[in-house]
């Protein structure tokens, strides 16, 4: 599934679908699954007892009503915490999720996932693993990170597929960092057919993040990614179906 032509591009909805629903919280990837979208990206940190959840900063202050590090509170504390109201009083009394109530959402729907490693410590990596496997996920799956030790770690111990990125966004770059990806994720800002180009001659398929509207996608499409991390799905999913890039 993961294997596509450059006439069939993929359409993730990043920490579900960002722009229309609270992010990382099950409402959001509940919609970015209505939507149509081929895979879903979320991002995981570990709780200070040792629970996998999703949420992107390394504070919850910004999508919840409360403050401080996740790592600094238990899941039970964590899962209080009103993880909606910030972005819509509509979706308040949404909660952080476990990475294992999304693997559980997902498992039986034809969705590809991108895990992002927020939590750049090699349990967490092993953790996560640990649990794509119990579900059967690992072949549907991604393991990304900024930091490249991470992604390297997890391409060598466990052999799965890896997300990096240009070198200029890593933490960690070494000599040997492109050779662990499968892909790399390129920002709108710096996207052009020039550098994925360079990535696709190193047998990496290059992605995109995030083309929310008729211009981003167009950008895209000439760049020659083949695959769009979005906020809002919606126009590169329109798009895509009427020029049948997109299966």
């Amino acid at each position: 599934m993961w294997d596509q032509s450059v006439k069939n591009i993929l359409v993730f909805g990043h920490r579900g679908a960002k722009a229309l629903y609270p992010e990382n919280t099950m409402v959001s990837f509940r919609g970015a699954i209505d939507l149509g979208v081929d895979g879903l990206e979320t991002d995981v940190w570990m709780t200070r007892d040792g629970h996998l959840v999703l949420i992107h900063d390394a504070t919850v202050d910004r999508t919840t009503d409360g403050t401080g590090a996740v790592v600094g509170y238990t899941l039970d504390e964590l899962q209080r915490l009103d993880a909606g109201g910030n972005f819509s009083e509509e979706y308040a009394g949404a909660r952080i999720p476990t990475l294992a109530n999304f693997l559980a959402l997902v498992k039986d729907r034809n969705l590809l996932l991108n895990i992002e490693i927020k939590d750049c410590r090699a349990c967490v990596v092993d953790k996560v693993i640990a649990l794509l496997r119990e579900y059967g996920l690992t072949q549907r799956s991604v393991i990304t990170c900024f930091d490249a030790n991470m992604t390297t770690y997890a391409h060598q111990t466990y052999a799965v597929k890896t997300q990096g990125f240009p070198a200029s966004y890593l933490r960690n770059f070494a000599e040997d960092t492109y050779s662990h990806y499968y892909s790399a994720g390129i920002n709108m800002r710096d996207l052009s057919r020039e550098l994925c180009d360079f990535f696709r001659s190193r047998n990496i398929d290059p992605w995109c993040y995030c083309p929310d509207d008729e211009a981003g996608v167009y950008k895209m499409i000439e760049s020659g990614a083949t695959l769009a991390t979005c906020n809002n799905p919606i126009p590169a999913l329109r798009i895509l179906k009427e020029k049948k890039l997109r299966r």
